[in-house]
């Protein structure tokens, strides 16, 4: 039984959607397709295909690592998969401020969630938490 994801292979994650949107800036805005069709991917099959990868490259057993929150990474995956289809979205229709917005709140979020504060975390809390107090 898979408790969670090894945080090594959460971070290959940030780090994949992270450089994806900083060469994107270097080279050109369609390099988002490569981050988007592997977060559709995901949200799809609940598989991720770069921490499948990355997870050939574990050195220990899974469950020595720390353990991160399986449905926690999938609401992390959703937000920045519409985030990035967004940006694309408003890149192809000339509107590359708005694209810039949207990549960069991607940019911004998986940049610090390897500096270790996980604003989709953030996010998920306060909704459940919001969701508890309006039930009771």
């Amino acid at each position: 039984m898979e408790l969670g994801i090894p945080k090594p292979l959460v971070q290959t994650n940030q780090l994949f959607i992270f450089v994806c949107v900083l060469l994107s800036y270097a080279f050109h805005f369609t390099i988002l397709i490569l981050p988007l069709v592997i977060g559709l991917i995901t949200l799809v099959t609940k598989k991720n295909v770069v921490i499948l990868l990355g997870s050939k490259l574990l050195r220990k057993p899974k469950d020595e690592y720390i353990q991160e929150d399986k449905e926690q990474q999938l609401f992390n995956q959703w937000i920045a998969t519409t985030l990035i289809g967004l940006a694309l979205v408003a890149y192809l229709i000339d509107f590359f401020l708005l694209g810039h917005v949207f990549s960069a709140m991607v940019l911004f979020a998986s940049g610090i969630a390897l500096l270790g504060f996980c604003i989709g975390c953030f996010v998920r809390y306060r909704w459940i938490l919001w969701k508890y107090n309006r039930q009771n």
